[in-house]
């Protein structure tokens, strides 16, 4: 119950700070999205990440941030072992499944929906 609990604050918290950038700022939400990759991938680079996960539960991979989490995570443990072109690799391995389902469910909205002009 307490993973419940903490997973929602985590997320509450990070859209509560999306939210008052937004409303404070004339950031677009794109800019706001790539600040959040950003600020997940700088949290796993000093090891902060890893706590929230520990702490949080699952809620914690639910975010935007998550994202940069998992690209700097699967590219540092590709590092090292494959050297500089584990970054690479590390970056693909982690993320491949979310990139592919993106792309894939990007193209089958296109095809069913049209935009407006």
């Amino acid at each position: 119950m307490n993973y419940l609990i903490n997973s929602f604050l985590f997320c509450g918290t990070v859209c509560l700070i999306a939210e008052i950038i937004l409303d404070n700022t004339k950031l677009t939400p794109g800019h706001i999205t790539s600040i959040f990759v950003i600020v997940g991938s700088m949290l796993d680079a000093f090891g902060i990440y890893d706590f929230f996960i520990g702490f949080c539960g699952g809620g914690t991979m639910v975010p935007i941030t998550s994202f940069g989490h998992s690209l700097i995570h699967g590219a540092l443990n590709k590092a090292e072992s494959f050297g500089f072109i584990g970054l690479l690799m590390g970056m693909f391995d982690m993320t491949a499944s979310g990139i592919t389902s993106a792309i894939i469910f990007s193209f089958l909205f296109t095809l069913f929906f049209k935009p407006k002009d």
